[in-house]
């Protein structure tokens, strides 16, 4: 079957996509050169513009190679640097009937959940899933296009990390945390490694590259109070659950292997040891329909069993090798249009409370791969364009960021030459019920956006950590947002960071848990290599936490 004009333009595209990112030390000036080798290959007559190629990237493709195809790079604007690795293939508890698994997998194999050709999954396969090379290539790649990566937010992704054997999970940690550790080290070039994964951990408090977070990918009913006591030791701080849906009877078809209490029980473990939650959530899913599923989202807030910290929207995608695609093929499952999928989110992230930042709209799976489904990877840009036009707003707190609204100031050609007006920004607060506790969410905001947030807390009568028990309270979240500023050093008029801005939301937490919560103490679960920010403010090491006497 002969190739249309449309499919050899894609398939040129995804060629220069997967040759720039498998060849980050790529220089800008050759670019032409790589297109009119693929524009040749494919017998395409004209050159294509750097921007249909961006158009063809998926977002974590995009960050690696638009440096390549971009005048200007961008920088890190949330206030740390992610640097994501993945396990390798391993059998999952779960036989999900949408999941991709190594069936789907065109390629090299991949831990499952993903194609292969995700830009993790990608970097996972070129250095045989070795955590080490995978951690230290990525912080140089990201150095390589202008981020600076003093503060790193580490994400563990694939299948079911914590159904992996304990021996292998250790270890891969330890990896990881070697390479965070050696960067910048004399023996960066040597690789050597440490002994344990104690020694490690204790170790990056002091590091030169600051461990702000360590997130991991789990399921439900991996997200016990075992699992939830590993990640704390492991230097956990986020956890991401595949919540999907709140309806037991579309769980039900889904062959997940879990049910909706699982999901409500391990939303509250995980807050009652002061873990962040990000939920991902599957519109589109089997037996649903828009009504319905605008219902679930509602639900995942209007019910305190759920309502989760963060979230990752992702509409159901047909994959080659799945069940799904196999019920898609009989008619037996049907996708929804594109301009329903967006005006589905649209409608969610419009009834977004201010607690919740949205991570991510729409996987990063190629679109050549999606049999059906939204295939667009710039789903998150056509919602926010989609609600401009219809007089939208969306009050997640991504949206609200001031690193965000510089940026899309920057686009609009809008720029501040005073820099930001600090005495506008006001403490705010707002107080809500979750998970059988009681939640605080102290912001800095302005009419329009924010410059930093803290999540307290007043944990469950079923709260299980020893050094939570009693009266303690736990802040699970503090950040300051905007461009990344180096420690010891000192901020730019338009830089947020370093200005105190965090000793006054903890010193309102802690004033809240006293006198309020009749707290005690107070703890904070902190990256390993915030540790020592809390000890010059009077915290102490307390298990796996940082805690201070009220």
């Amino acid at each position: 079957m002969e190739l249309t004009k449309d499919q050899r333009i894609e398939l040129a595209c995804r060629d220069i996509i997967e040759y720039l990112i498998d060849h980050p030390d790529f220089k800008r000036k050759n670019i032409t050169q790589l297109k009119n080798r693929f524009v040749k290959q494919y017998h395409i007559k004209k050159t294509m513009p750097n921007s249909l190629i961006i158009k063809h990237a998926t977002e974590d493709e995009l960050e690696l190679i638009q440096h390549m195809l971009r005048r200007r790079s961008t920088r890190t604007i949330s206030g740390v640097t992610v640097v994501a690795v993945m396990t390798k293939p391993f059998q999952c508890p779960g036989d999900c009937i949408y999941c991709p698994g190594e069936s789907s997998q065109p390629d090299d194999k991949a831990a499952k959940s993903y194609t292969g050709k995700e830009p993790a999954a990608r970097r996972s396969i070129r250095y045989d899933y070795d955590p080490y090379l995978q951690t230290k290539h990525r912080l140089m790649d990201q150095q390589a296009i202008g981020h600076n990566i003093d503060k790193v937010e580490l994400i563990v992704m694939g299948g079911t990390f914590l159904a992996t054997p304990i021996a292998y999970q250790e270890s891969f940690i330890h990896g990881c945390y070697d390479a965070i550790y050696n960067y910048h080290e004399p023996n960066f070039n040597d690789d050597v490694r440490t002994k344990s994964l104690d020694i490690v951990k204790k170790k990056l408090e002091k590091a030169k590259l600051r461990l702000v977070g360590l997130t991991i990918e789990t399921r439900p009913d991996y997200c016990m109070e075992e699992h939830v006591n590993r990640m704390l030791y492991y230097g956990a701080t986020r956890v991401e659950i595949g919540v999907q849906t709140t309806r037991e009877s579309i769980l039900d078809n889904l062959s997940r292997g879990h049910t909706i209490q699982d999901t409500i029980d391990s939303i509250r473990i995980a807050k009652d040891a002061g873990l962040k939650i990000n939920a991902h959530i599957m519109p589109n899913l089997p037996n649903s329909n828009l009504e319905d599923d605008l219902k679930d989202f509602e639900e995942l807030f209007n019910n305190p069993d759920f309502r989760p910290d963060m979230l990752k929207i992702y509409p159901t995608l047909v994959i080659e090798g799945t069940e799904l695609y196999e019920m898609w093929i009989k008619g037996d499952y049907k996708s929804y249009s594109l301009q329903e999928s967006i005006d589905l989110v649209a409608k969610m992230k419009s009834k977004v409370p201010k607690y919740v930042r949205i991570q991510r709209i729409q996987r990063d799976i190629p679109a050549y791969l999606i049999m059906a489904g939204v295939n667009k990877s710039n789903l998150r840009q056509m919602v926010q364009q989609y609600m401009q036009e219809t007089d939208r707003t969306c009050n997640c707190i991504r949206c609200r960021e001031q690193g965000f609204i510089k940026r899309i100031q920057k686009k609009q050609g809008k720029r501040n030459k005073k820099g930001i007006e600090f005495k506008k920004y006001k403490l705010q607060r707002l107080d809500y019920k979750a998970s059988e506790g009681r939640e605080v969410f102290l912001s800095f905001e302005s009419k329009k956006d924010l410059l930093g947030y803290l999540r307290l807390r007043k944990p469950s009568n079923l709260s299980f950590r020893p050094e939570l028990l009693k009266e303690t309270a736990v802040v699970r979240e503090i950040r300051i947002v905007g461009e990344m500023v180096p420690k010891d050093e000192d901020p730019t008029k338009n830089q947020v960071q370093h200005r105190g801005f965090g000793q006054r939301l903890l010193a309102e937490a802690e004033k809240i848990a006293k006198k309020e919560f009749h707290a005690k103490k107070l703890a904070v679960i902190s990256g390993i290599g915030v540790r020592e920010y809390f000890y010059n403010l009077d915290y102490k090491l307390d298990g796996v936490y940082v805690s201070k006497e009220l």
